[in-house]
């Protein structure tokens, strides 16, 4: 079997710089194209901008030492691992690498007639195009993620591939949805070794069955006739801790006035509200009640319990149709059209007659204090202490971005990230190798962390409706 020799678009290094190591023995192939596009969009402060810099700087590094010679015959990428430079991941004694060319001459005689040579995208289709004849020993194929390039690739005969290294999951049915129904006959099975207690109020119980290896910590269990529903606390072996959950559906126990409406919802209420729980991931199409049921449990646990000091939201500003330019003011001013669903279910929690309109005057007062708006693109390098922060639209996030807010969690934080994996507007994310469901996927299975899919509507008759035919 001939040896693969992969020809990079620039594409996919700006989306993902460690690409260059993700291809074990296979030869990568650069074409000077692509260097002058990663030197073009190095600029900035975009994500974009900080992997074309990050690309450029592995690349330096790998030809640090290495002579003319050395790039013409392809520096081994071998090297970069043995120097210690390598993701750990990747560090197997017993791995293969390939190696890295370079472009180092042009090719002006095989781009077709019809396909124009002086835009970007043509001349590294027609740089892919000679290497058949240099590399004969190898099955060229080019890697981008730009889906018009790989059109083109096919009518010119050059096989063509997306760049598949950064999906979490190969199929979205396979994310964690965060609760398991329990057989019918589960008690039958796992119900003859059971111990029960009670600690400050809540009931415990220590199961022990084959079931039980399946289970997730913090996963939510119960029984088809809703007569039974608990948290797994603690899982050893065939052993597990569980916990019955606070029932939220009841007007008894409300969160800033809010009961909830279903049984998904009230898992959200019990991971929301739960102390030890530091992060949580809500899944949801519109109208589920993921923003609704975040800002309540945060306002109550804020302002009412005194559990954490302010409430951050924040969201990534991707706009939907276009882009309507600068916007002046501050930072919470420049924020306040992007989160807009945000304050809508702010104003529906916050809403009362108590006091006329001194008391919606003082009430917002108090909100402003408590409620900051916080954008995405300043929040490196901060430490957020005894926080309540909420992360809007995270599937328009990647991973390496979702990785940089949450590690901005310091002691007493809370991190609530919200969104719907069937929305996404950023470019080059699908809904497995969006960062919401790389965070689902990392987290479920630590101890203080939840998630929940939450799968029926509840916003109005009209919305839900919209939901299933639109």
């Amino acid at each position: 079997m001939n040896k693969r020799l992969f020809v990079i678009d620039s594409n996919v290094l700006m989306h993902d710089p460690t690409a260059l190591f993700r291809f074990q023995e296979h030869d990568l192939y650069l074409p000077m194209m692509v260097l002058e596009e990663l030197d073009h969009n190095k600029k900035g402060h975009s994500e974009v901008a900080r992997n074309a810099r990050q690309t450029s700087r592995f690349i330096d590094e790998l030809m640090s030492n290495a002579s003319k010679e050395e790039i013409e015959n392809g520096i081994n990428l071998d090297i970069y691992r043995l120097n210690g430079n390598g993701n750990d991941d990747d560090n197997d004694e017993n791995s293969e690498t390939g190696r890295l060319f370079f472009q180092t001459r042009a090719y002006p005689d095989t781009l077709p007639e019809y396909l124009p040579g002086n835009l970007p995208d043509n001349n590294i289709l027609g740089t892919a195009l000679s290497l058949q004849g240099k590399f004969n020993n190898h099955s060229i194929t080019l890697v981008t993620k730009d889906i018009n390039m790989r059109i083109k690739a096919s009518i010119l005969g050059l096989h063509s591939e997306d760049y598949h290294n950064d999906k979490v999951l190969e199929d979205v049915e396979l994310l964690y949805k965060g609760n398991c129904e329990l057989e019918s006959d589960f008690w039958d099975s796992h119900g003859k070794e059971l111990d029960s207690w009670v600690e400050e109020g809540h009931t415990y119980y220590r199961l022990h069955g084959p079931e039980i290896e399946n289970w997730i910590p913090s996963q939510f269990i119960y029984t088809p006739d809703g007569d039974f529903e608990a948290i797994v606390r603690e899982i050893n072996d065939d052993t597990a801790i569980i916990e019955t959950t606070r029932d939220y559906t009841s007007n008894d126990h409300t969160v800033w006035g809010i009961r909830a409406r279903n049984r998904e919802q009230n898992f959200a209420l019990n991971l929301l509200m739960d102390p030890e729980i530091d992060f949580v991931s809500l899944l949801g199409m519109a109208g589920t009640g993921k923003t609704l049921l975040t800002l309540a449990a945060g306002l109550e646990q804020t302002l009412e319990q005194k559990r954490y000091t302010e409430i951050i939201m924040t969201r990534v500003t991707v706009p939907v149709g276009e882009d309507i330019g600068y916007l002046p003011g501050t930072e919470e001013e420049k924020m306040a059209p992007w989160m807009g669903a945000l304050m809508d279910n702010l104003e529906f929690l916050t809403d009362t007659d108590l006091g006329g309109d001194w008391g919606k005057a003082a009430t917002q007062d108090l909100l402003s204090k408590r409620i900051k708006i916080r954008s995405v693109n300043f929040m490196r390098g901060r430490t957020f202490l005894n926080r309540f922060i909420i992360i809007d639209e995270a599937q328009n996030l990647t991973s390496k971005q979702l990785k940089t807010l949450i590690t901005r969690a310091g002691p007493g934080t809370k991190v609530v990230c919200l969104g719907n994996i069937a929305q996404i507007d950023t470019p080059y994310l699908s809904e497995t190798t969006s960062g919401l469901t790389y965070v689902v996927d990392r987290f479920k299975n630590w101890n203080h962390s939840g998630h929940t899919t939450l799968v029926r509507g509840e916003r109005s008759r009209l919305a839900d409706y919209s939901s299933e035919v639109l």
